[in-house]
């Protein structure tokens, strides 16, 4: 298993424009999260990097929601907040809810990225992960000598499997995974593609293999109960006076006698 930190630089790209099928991809993850916005409450939304800032949430409940990247400007838009994704510019247990679409291929430590969502995340806050599947059509063009030069295949994917189990040692419970685009996203994908039997084929048979995962879970934070113990402290302890074993004169003048 390769590392999971980037030993160079990697491109951050600004908006689904710049990666293939790039519509095509924000399309799938927004009906995939439809249904779910309207089941997460609180009172902050972040979206975390420039991809999830273009994934509409309008459907959510919560009505504050903010976009941390690193530039100000994002396509026609601009960011509430600038700072480095790893190192978020947010207090502790703030945020009720965490997207992070398409980061993790596009971070110099992935690994922190979560943790940092993690820390900003109130328990029973929820994180949703989106990305690329190392195992399916699309990851397959990161061995094409041609292809894997070229955003994002030159970029390290990281499986479904891989990511939860992170969140399994940060405490998350995993709450939905989702596959959607069976397909190389290499060339041109028309909707016809996606709408005809092969995408029922490949949901009823190939559902792990799908080229975008979509990975929604919980914070979980146990409560410590103190629980007081049974034992008692003893009492200090004092020793037993023990009358004196001198010897009286008066005994004394009878053993000389003796």
């Amino acid at each position: 298993m390769k590392p999971a930190l980037a030993f160079r630089q990697p491109h951050h790209p600004e908006s689904w424009q710049e990666l293939p099928n790039g519509s095509l991809i924000l399309s799938s993850i927004e009906t995939i999260l439809k249904p779910w916005w309207q089941k997460f409450f609180g009172y902050h939304l972040v979206k975390i990097g420039a991809l999830s800032h273009e994934v509409c949430t309008q459907n959510s409940p919560i009505k504050h929601q903010v976009s941390c990247c690193f530039t100000r400007t994002v396509g026609q838009e601009k960011a509430n907040i600038v700072g480095e994704l790893d190192d978020l510019p947010l207090l502790e247990h703030s945020i009720d809810v965490c997207l992070l679409s398409h980061a993790l291929e596009f971070s110099l430590d992935p690994h922190h990225v979560i943790r940092e969502a993690n820390r900003v995340l109130i328990p029973n806050g929820y994180l949703i992960i989106t990305g690329y599947n190392p195992l399916s059509l699309a990851g397959f063009n990161r061995v094409i000598p041609y292809r894997r030069k070229k955003l994002p295949w030159n970029e390290h994917f990281f499986s479904p499997m891989r990511v939860k189990d992170w969140l399994h040692l940060m405490g998350f419970e995993i709450i939905s995974d989702e596959r959607c685009i069976h397909s190389n996203l290499a060339g041109k994908v028309s909707e016809h593609f996606i709408a005809n039997n092969w995408r029922k084929f490949a949901n009823n048979y190939f559902t792990s293999f799908g080229s975008i995962y979509v990975i929604i879970a919980k914070k979980r934070v146990l409560p410590l109960t103190p629980i007081k113990p049974k034992w008692q402290i003893r009492a200090k302890f004092s020793p037993v006076k023990v009358p004196s074993m001198k010897v009286t004169p008066s005994k004394k003048s009878y053993f000389q006698q003796k």
